[in-house]
């Protein structure tokens, strides 16, 4: 028996201990990171507030109060349905051509496309509006890319315990500005009251805070960020190989036989794999596809949720939600983003090292279901005595709830570095766990904002959305099952 094979046999807790030198994060470039990542929850959650009303101040209902949560979760799916076409070619360029020019196009776009939904006034503008920021925002997949790029197995943990920390600002901030700077010439005329602009596109001003947000973000990207990838392509190049694939089919066939080469010898090394991307057949190992089954899931369960938030909070008491106007609707909303992200902050390391990807994630996704059974309690509070104390307490229970289910991305960004068959594939091995992200995200809000309308139908079943939320648990917790306890133990059998 070899020395190797010994090793293997053994038992991982009579493994001799070593001393882990853990690599500093890269400060220089992962501030950068971090800033970028404000740009996608801006981009979400300073509409979230004011959507409803906006779908009926432009009349798609004809008055119709239950078809609101209908044209809400489109609104939300065109956005996802674009990202999710876009993410894994987004992600399998930026292997190839770099990373920084495809999130300086992205940046571009989205600056454009939230303005022109601010300026819109019918249906299909804003639907517009929203799929080409969808499209060009499927390029957030590449800056999660160029974390994994710039930290290793020491300090991607801790790289991942800050990453929630733009996702709080975003969703705290975006939330307040969207409810608060909506119509703005109506609730502050004594500023906005003589602007023409302003009354006669009364949610421009909260769309524009995003769309300058992402115009500064790309300034500072051309000027800062750094490449992370070293072996690019030119874009000409590869556009002459998806053109005429017979003249360059020889580069990808090495690639193959390298990964052939990867599959068949046990004991090699991750950093000793030939630093070129794999093709996408090649990717998908059984480990990438337990990732990508989970990620699908997970984003399909929170994204239900956080959809019916606010068509929850702002339908009528008698339809079975709360009658909140958008400023307070924005405020909870905030609150919640500053509770998700102040635990992910404080809490997930401590968790993480004490008990686990794994198991913080299983927890997570388990906490589905007392989330799911506080949407019905909360408004039966409000209709026997008001909106009291019993009612914001149960708000606050289901908000400290959510926390725990947003740190089941962390988790999965662990799993989805660690799932990856060589270093060079990450961008696509991402790109994959993105496109599933964006699939249950596409899915999510259409599906259950319409379950939730047509439920509130007289003569339906008002539960029939509480069901299908449930059935969504019990998904996630089943694909959860499919994960190892902790992401090393793929990294060990690389």
């Amino acid at each position: 028996m070899t020395r190797h094979q010994v090793e293997e046999t053994r038992p991982l807790l009579q493994r001799p201990e070593r001393s882990i030198i853990r690599t500093p994060l890269p400060w220089d470039q992962f501030w950068i990171i971090l800033f970028l990542q404000l740009s996608d929850p801006l981009a979400i959650q300073t509409l979230a507030p004011f959507i409803p009303q906006l779908v009926r101040d432009i009349g798609v209902t004809h008055g119709d109060e239950s078809q609101v949560g209908h044209y809400a979760g489109i609104l939300q799916s065109s956005y996802y349905m674009a990202q999710a076409l876009t993410v894994l070619h987004w992600s399998q360029l930026s292997d190839h051509i770099g990373r920084k020019p495809l999130i300086l196009t992205a940046l571009f776009a989205i600056a454009v496309s939230t303005f022109s939904f601010g300026l819109s006034k019918t249906f299909v503008g804003l639907v517009a509006s929203r799929v080409i920021c969808g499209a060009f925002n499927g390029s957030n997949g590449v800056v999660k890319s160029i974390v994994m790029d710039i930290t290793d197995a020491t300090n991607l943990p801790k790289a991942y315990n800050y990453m929630p920390l733009p996702w709080m600002i975003g969703n705290v901030f975006g939330p307040l500005v969207g409810g608060s700077l909506s119509q703005p010439a109506d609730r502050f005329p004594e500023i906005f009251g003589r602007s023409e602009l302003l009354k006669t596109y009364p949610y421009l001003l909260p769309c524009a805070v995003p769309a300058i947000f992402a115009s500064v973000a790309w300034l500072i990207t051309y000027s800062r960020l750094k490449e992370s990838v070293s072996a690019n392509t030119p874009l000409w190049e590869l556009i002459k190989g998806w053109l005429l694939p017979q003249s360059y089919g020889k580069p990808f066939t090495q690639i193959e036989s390298s990964h052939a080469r990867f599959s068949s010898d046990w004991e090699a090394n991750f950093e000793e794999v030939p630093s070129k991307p794999l093709p996408l057949r090649a990717v998908l190992t059984p480990r990438v596809l337990a990732m990508a089954a989970n990620c699908s899931t997970m984003a399909l369960l929170h994204i239900a949720f956080t959809s019916i938030l606010p068509v929850f909070y702002a339908t009528p008491i008698e339809l079975g939600g709360l009658s909140l106007d958008p400023p307070r609707i924005g405020a909870i909303l905030a609150v919640s983003g500053l509770a998700s992200g102040a635990s992910q902050l404080f809490f997930f390391s401590r968790l993480h090292d004490r008990f686990g990807a794994g198991a913080i994630h299983t927890v997570g996704v388990c906490a589905g279901a007392p989330i799911i059974i506080l949407f019905p309690v909360i408004n039966v509070l409000a209709r026997a005595h008001g909106m009291g104390l019993a009612v914001w307490f149960s708000v606050g229970i289901q908000l400290m709830l959510m926390s725990s289910l947003v740190m089941c991305y962390s988790c999965l960004a662990l799993y989805v570095s660690a799932a990856a068959p060589n270093r060079a594939s990450l961008g696509t091995t991402n790109g994959i766990a993105q496109l599933l992200i964006a699939g249950g995200r596409v899915i999510g809000p259409a599906l259950a904002a319409s379950i939730f309308s047509y439920s509130m139908q007289e003569g339906h079943d008002a539960w029939l959305i509480y069901y299908f939320l449930m059935a969504i648990t019990f998904l996630a917790v089943g694909t959860s099952l499919l994960l190892p306890r902790d992401p090393s133990l793929w990294e060990d059998r690389q």
